[in-house]
């Protein structure tokens, strides 16, 4: 079920900016998913580092790999943060040789029945090709990762110590301060991934609002001006949705009594 509410609010905030968005939000502990442009392919830039993680972390849980694993004089463990917490892209290629390469990836996606991601390049090869960002490759559907993302929360994916291993790095992400967490009451609790390119702007994580309520949240930007403060406006707009929709339920649960 969509939150309709939600998705024309969303869609007349960007429909006033310039530049071309996709958007999803889900409710994870009911499902409800309202979404912008939620089938278009987007360029992932980095938020693809999530899958990177996970396929890789999934190793760990089936016993193939450990975090104490070497990668060019370095513990998985490091890499990984490396990856996520700063973004660094050399840490991204190195643990994405070890896993295989970019076909490791889409297999693991497809393995567990995640489509509308598709992983063709190493960070290096995107970087080098940057100016061809209008292509099929290296994209995802604002829906296909919102789906991602909740596989990796609800456990369908990742063991408990592996999930919470990788959200606690994801709350440490020091790339998107002007993003998701941007506009958000101080104290919010946010796990997420950012991803630039020229004209790319994107971040995609978790909200926990104050009831212990999940949101997953998608923003994908390509284009036009000012997207990291559209992109802060987005997830604030999300954030007092399923705040109204608490306080409004819990007003009718007290006067049902």
């Amino acid at each position: 079920m969509a939150p309709t509410g939600l998705e024309r609010v969303l869609s007349l905030l960007v429909a006033e900016r310039s530049g071309d968005y996709g958007i999803a939000a889900l409710d994870l502990r009911d499902g409800s998913t309202a979404s912008v442009r939620g089938d278009t392919p987007f360029p992932m830039a980095s938020t693809v580092k999530i899958a990177i993680a996970a396929a890789y972390l999934a190793d760990v849980d089936q016993g193939r790999r450990t975090l104490g694993d070497m990668i060019v004089g370095r513990p998985a463990a490091k890499v990984m943060e490396l990856m996520i917490v700063h973004s660094d892209n050399q840490a991204t290629d190195q643990l994405l040789a070890a896993l295989g390469g970019p076909v490791a990836i889409q297999q693991w996606l497809s393995s567990h029945r995640i489509t509308g991601i598709r992983m063709d390049r190493t960070i290096a090869q995107l970087l080098r090709e940057r100016g061809h960002l209008a292509d099929s490759k290296d994209v995802a559907t604002p829906i296909a990762m919102v789906t991602l993302l909740n596989k990796l929360d609800n456990g369908t994916v990742l063991a408990a110590q592996s999930r919470q291993f990788l959200l606690e790095l994801m709350s440490r992400c020091q790339t998107g301060t002007r993003r998701i967490r941007a506009l958000l009451p101080a104290g919010t609790r946010v796990e997420d991934k950012t991803g630039t390119l020229d004209g790319i702007t994107n971040d995609v994580g978790f909200i926990t609002m104050p009831d212990g309520r999940r949101v997953a949240i998608v923003v994908f930007a390509r284009g036009g001006r000012d997207r990291q403060p559209v992109i802060a406006e987005v997830s604030r707009a999300i954030y007092d949705y399923f705040a109204d929709s608490a306080r409004n339920a819990l007003a009718l649960f007290m006067q049902m009594r």
